[in-house]
């Protein structure tokens, strides 16, 4: 209890070590080995989840999710959620439960799938490549009132990145060192990804054939610890169906910054663009408190404008979001840019509004004990999927006319979350 008082430690030392500062942009693209799927089941304060997005053609949202909540030294819950959404018709099938005799890996497979008694997931790497060289397949059985049986192929073309190459590309580390770190962020993405199946909800079945994305992701930490903030989307076109755009954007506390606590609220940006079927950049940038917002070799943002206090949740909440990637080209010449601005009006009259999530309302219960003990947390996720246009620029060697510019019709399922004040 009196290690703090005789710590050699700096306590002006930078604690945190985002991802996003740790490569050049020529290294930014780091390929997903077979190990960085694997579900990892650690112990301590970590929640692990592998999410699959899909945007159906009139707008719909279909999301699919498992996570595993490792809560010190209790046994560790798993959880999984299936959503599929139209704020337009008003569609809203939700289903979230606590699975039992959750196994990772099944009999004769690795630590890419899993099952349990609501789910079997599999992943599959398919000998001699093709179109698709991996796939996952999701089989939900819920009983009468939800059945799941999907594919979810990768294309060829656009391959899975995480951030920097090596075991350590895609971690922000939290703590003065970084080899003994006190906590992690990690993602590893598919890009872009094709979901094919059926969905059957109280009898009713609906075909799925879909654009969508793939995201495994770690939290090494307590999640109140780990961020004050998160924001991510993903765009996808009926119309291109080779185009695609991914950001998740994580805000640390005040405790985490370049300065040790008290110098926080810094924010990680890592994002991706594919056009014409191929992945053409990988993006990744850090901001400071007090950094100026010049464009630099490498643009990765989220910003949100004409805010506006949510009496309901009490957070400022945007009505508009504009994302931003800018990065060298991995196929062709020269930089790729993309531009998508997304309009969810107010709160009093929200545009595309899926579900503003009370997370204390759905988290695991052993989840909320150390959550909702902290003063001042009170998250809150919005949900929202709209009609966007995305506007693509970079040489005609990626995509023809992308010089002049592209813009792209799409769907942009955008979250925005608020953990603490």
């Amino acid at each position: 209890m009196f290690s703090s008082f005789f710590s050699t430690t700096d306590p002006t030392a930078q604690n945190f070590h985002p991802v996003s500062s740790e490569y050049k942009p020529e290294d930014l693209a780091g390929a997903l080995e077979p190990k960085d799927l694997e579900w990892t089941c650690a112990g301590g304060f970590i929640t692990e989840t592998q999410t699959w997005y899909a945007t159906l053609e009139d707008g719909t949202s279909l999301m699919c999710q498992v996570i595993h909540s490792a809560v010190g030294m209790w046994y560790p819950q798993i959880q999984l959620t299936f959503k599929l959404a139209n704020p337009v018709t008003g569609e809203n099938t939700w289903k979230s439960i606590n699975v039992t005799n959750f196994v990772t890996p099944p009999p004769g497979l690795d630590k890419r799938s899993s099952k349990s008694d609501q789910f079997t997931i599999t992943h599959k790497d398919i000998p001699g490549g093709g179109e698709y060289p991996e796939t996952y397949s999701i089989t939900v059985n819920c009983g009468d009132e939800l059945k799941v049986m999907l594919d979810i192929r990768r294309p060829t073309a656009v391959p899975g990145f995480k951030v920097g190459k090596g075991p350590k590309g895609g971690f922000s580390y939290f703590g003065t060192d970084k080899a003994n770190p006190e906590g992690y962020v990690v993602h590893r993405f598919w890009p872009l990804t094709q979901t094919v199946g059926n969905v059957v909800v109280k009898g009713a079945s609906r075909a799925i054939d879909a654009p969508g994305i793939f995201i495994h992701a770690i939290q090494g930490m307590r999640p109140n610890l780990v961020a004050a903030r998160w924001n991510f989307v993903h765009f996808k076109s009926p119309s291109h169906p080779g185009t695609s755009t991914v950001q998740m954007e994580f805000t640390t506390t005040d405790s985490y910054g370049k300065k040790g606590s008290g110098s926080g609220y810094v924010s990680v940006n890592v994002g991706a663009l594919v056009t014409d079927g191929k992945l053409a950049a990988i993006t990744a940038e850090t901001k400071w408190p007090g950094d100026k917002t010049e464009e630099g070799a490498v643009v990765s943002r989220c910003d949100h404008l004409k805010p506006v206090v949510d009496p309901e949740t009490t957070y400022p909440a945007p009505t508009e979001l504009l994302f931003t990637w800018k990065g060298p080209a991995l196929v062709g010449s020269g930089d790729v840019k993309g531009v998508l601005q997304v309009d969810v009006g107010e709160p009093s009259a929200p545009k595309g509004l899926i579900e503003k999530v009370d997370v204390l309302g759905e988290i695991p219960g052993a989840v909320k004990s150390i959550v909702s003990y902290v003063a001042g947390t009170k998250p809150y996720i919005y949900q929202w999927i709209n009609p966007a246009k995305l506007i693509l620029t970079g040489s005609d060697d990626l995509a023809p006319g992308l010089s002049s510019g592209l813009e792209v019709e799409g769907h942009a399922y955008v979250e925005s979350s608020y953990i603490s004040y």
